[in-house]
């Protein structure tokens, strides 16, 4: 990492609670959502990291979060058949920690509620084959509607204090671009 990426924003360990929290219960409801055990999520194969356990490559300015895709390989085996896809939710502690800043209805637990449930319909949409890693710019924009409008209906009805603020920072995602006032490139993504 160099010496700009080591000078950013992390969470506190405190903080680091209050992700670890919010990242189970994500998990647990888009889980529920999608009826996957717990079983089926370990065969997911994804993994949550924070700013301090980035490479430099997955520390990205402006979202909130990435997943970045890996190719695995169990053991020593040379065989496609043994292949494994590996997702990386890097959360970007930098860019929430200064939306949080600026915004001031919005609290770390929703918000991380919201960026990890986001990122975890993504990966069940990807190991389903519902959308592909690789898309065009034209087709990463309509996921990211569908994402977010999955994200909503899962965690509208969760009784999670600071949760409607949330919700309503990402309204315009869940509007029809062609209805949006806004540039929709300008928005957050994730």
């Amino acid at each position: 990492m160099d010496a700009r990426n080591r000078a950013l924003p992390r969470f506190d360990p405190g903080q680091m609670k209050t992700v670890k929290e919010a990242a189970a219960l994500a998990e647990e409801l888009a889980g529920n959502h999608f009826k996957l055990s717990s079983n089926q999520w370990l065969n997911r194969h994804y993994d949550l990291k924070t700013l301090a356990d980035l490479s430099g490559d997955e520390i990205v300015h402006g979202p909130f979060a990435q997943i970045i895709h890996y190719r695995g390989h169990r053991g020593d085996a040379p065989l496609g058949s043994q292949a494994f896809d590996l997702y990386t939710i890097c959360l970007q502690d930098h860019n929430i920690l200064s939306a949080l800043k600026t915004s001031r209805d919005l609290k770390l637990f929703p918000f991380i509620l919201y960026i990890v449930t986001h990122e975890l319909v993504h990966i069940v949409r990807f190991t389903r084959f519902l959308q592909n890693f690789v898309a065009t710019e034209a087709e990463k924009l309509a996921e990211e509607q569908r994402v977010h409008e999955k994200t909503h209906q899962i965690l509208k009805a969760t009784p999670v204090p600071g949760l409607g603020a949330v919700l309503d920072y990402y309204r315009f995602w869940r509007n029809a671009f062609d209805e949006i006032e806004h540039d929709p490139m300008t928005l957050d993504k994730s």
